[in-house]
């Protein structure tokens, strides 16, 4: 008998021992995800200090004081004009004038291929009603 009560002893002392453990576990991860949503807390501060400070700095009123602070720019007179010579090349033309649209013929061709009597692969035919 007294063996018995000796085994139960000691589970009894292990079930405490394993709960303890389990407890403390648990309170250890209790701290750590509130010090993680305290981290978070202070980034989500950080985003909105950052955020309001950009907004000051991007402020037009702002922006415009410092241009005519630091940029040497003088209205723009209505006399100021540059001479033809000085205008890049034109582009060269993909297609000579009178011939088709390359891309309207594509277009053109996928439409005709596309009529409602075509079905494609996903779809099952339909079968012949006579």
């Amino acid at each position: 008998m007294r063996i018995i009560h000796l085994l139960v002893i000691g589970a009894l002392i292990f079930a405490a021992a394993y709960v303890y453990r389990i407890k403390m576990e648990s309170t250890a991860r209790t701290e750590r995800v509130l010090r993680l949503h305290a981290d978070i807390r202070e980034q989500r501060d950080a985003i909105a200090a950052l955020r309001s400070e950009w907004a000051k700095l991007d402020a037009p009123l702002r922006l415009q004081g410092l241009a005519d602070r630091h940029l040497p720019l003088k209205p723009v007179n209505g006399t100021q004009y540059d001479s033809l010579k000085n205008l890049p090349d034109r582009p060269p033309r993909l297609v000579r004038p009178g011939e088709p649209d390359p891309i309207g013929a594509m277009i053109n061709t996928i439409e005709a291929a596309t009529d409602a009597d075509t079905v494609t692969g996903s779809v099952p035919q339909p079968e012949d009603k006579q």
